[in-house]
């Protein structure tokens, strides 16, 4: 039912809010008074064409919506969820954007459609009748959503509504691996080379890093060993350093039985500051020894970077990446060589998928075909009152081919009339 109509900048109407309530609503007016600048308001929003004509002079674009309260069983109900849309617990509200330019925007409770979609989802909703517009049963797309709605098939829907989607997962898996397997077969020569080549590489995470680093310590080496051997010669025996400790021990213990108290602490201080000398001095010989100048390793660790950034520029990556790219490559590889086993796992499972969708199709093609008799019969009890006892109502079900297969079946559903005695329903 629809319950309101908000329509912004539309033609003449700057803002105009509309609510409906059950039953009947009749709105009249003299010639220009802007009926049908309602009527073409709702059409948009039920997904009608658009015009740029439609936005009211001055303003920057317009827009329409149109809200409605469903049933549980309402065909659009089933539409909803074949597109993963919150049907807002039976409120529905279709909203159209319009800009100045002509093109426009669709949204079903906030959520972005096609217009497409919006014109479907409206079309289930409401009939717009005109002296020469096609009613809503003339179009035979709608016909399979009314006998699921009169049928009350939502339950079968949405089964195989999730054997489609299965189904369509485990085509599309398929797909996917037999391109790669294909593309695969293809490098295979190639990818071959390159695993050898970063096989014997062999390159290791942080490896850049560590290399650059020990190169830094390599090339300043004589650097180093010059300033370890100045450390040494600043503090080691026989240093000031080490005569000007000796000399505050020795002013110290002239002293010591004069207040031992007090000079106790600068007693252990200075024997702190000894022990710690010392620790520094022995710091600074391991310092000169490990930073002995190695040439031979220093070449070593040039031609590695070398190495490991040529590969990087080949393979236009980073170095750091070259561990990834051959496990990539040997991922591949093993794929190819075990391709077989895994395309079977991935074909068995696209036949199980195949297989469950024909069983939930078939048993909503079999509830299809036992509603379709129950409408014919209530629709044949309503024909004699409006005089046409002698017309026949036949409801259609036909079977579609696999490959036009969907998430609403594989099901063809047509209403068929024939009014004249002894013609053939069409």
């Amino acid at each position: 039912m629809l319950t309101g109509l908000s329509i912004r900048n539309i033609v003449l109407i700057e803002a105009l809010d509309l609510s409906f309530g059950a039953g009947l609503t009749a709105l009249t007016g003299e010639t220009g008074a802007g009926k049908s600048i309602l009527l073409d308001s709702l059409g948009l929003a039920l997904g009608g064409r658009s015009d740029a004509r439609f936005v009211r002079r001055g303003a920057g674009r317009a827009s329409v919506a149109a809200s409605f309260e469903i049933g549980a069983r309402h065909p659009a109900g089933g539409l909803l969820a074949e597109h993963g849309l919150d049907g807002h617990d039976g409120e529905l509200i279709l909203r159209r954007v319009l800009g100045t330019d002509g093109r426009s925007k669709a949204f079903v409770n906030d959520q972005p459609v096609s217009v497409g979609l919006l014109r479907s989802i409206g079309a289930r909703l409401a009939e717009i009748h005109g002296q020469f517009d096609q009613t809503g049963l003339l179009d035979s797309a709608t016909h399979r959503q009314v006998l699921d709605s009169f049928g009350g098939h939502r339950p079968d829907l949405e089964a195989v509504a999730g054997a489609w989607a299965k189904l369509t997962a485990a085509r599309e898996a398929l797909d996917r691996a037999e391109r790669d397997a294909e593309e695969a077969r293809r490098d295979e020569d190639y990818l071959r080379h390159v695993h050898r080549e970063l096989s014997d590489l062999a390159p290791v995470a942080g490896e850049e890093e560590t290399l650059a680093a020990e190169r830094a310590r390599l090339a300043n080496s004589g650097r180093l060993i010059e300033a370890a051997q100045e450390a040494v010669e600043a503090i080691g025996p026989d240093s000031r350093a080490d005569e000007a400790l000796a000399a505050a021990e020795r002013a110290l213990e002239k002293a010591a039985a004069l207040a031992p108290d007090l000079l106790e602490p600068a007693a252990a201080a200075l024997d702190r500051a000894r022990i710690e000398l010392n620790e520094v001095y022995g710091a600074a010989i391991d310092l000169a020894a490990q930073a002995e100048a190695e040439p031979a390793r220093l070449e070593a660790v040039d031609d590695r970077l070398a190495a490991l950034r040529d590969a990087a520029r080949k393979h236009r990556c980073e170095v750091a990446q070259l561990p990834l790219l051959l496990d990539r490559i040997a991922q591949r590889l093993a794929s190819i060589e075990d391709g077989s086993g895994a395309l079977a796992g991935l074909r068995r499972q696209a036949e199980e998928a195949t297989m469950a969708y024909r069983s939930a199709a078939r048993a909503l093609s079999k509830s299809r075909r036992a509603a379709a008799g129950a409408l014919d019969t209530a629709v044949a009890h309503e024909l004699p009152p409006l005089r046409l006892d002698r017309a026949r109502f036949v409801t259609k079900v036909s079977d579609l081919d696999e490959h036009r297969a969907s998430a609403g079946g594989l099901d063809r559903v047509a209403f068929e009339v024939a009014t004249t005695p002894g013609a053939e329903p069409g």
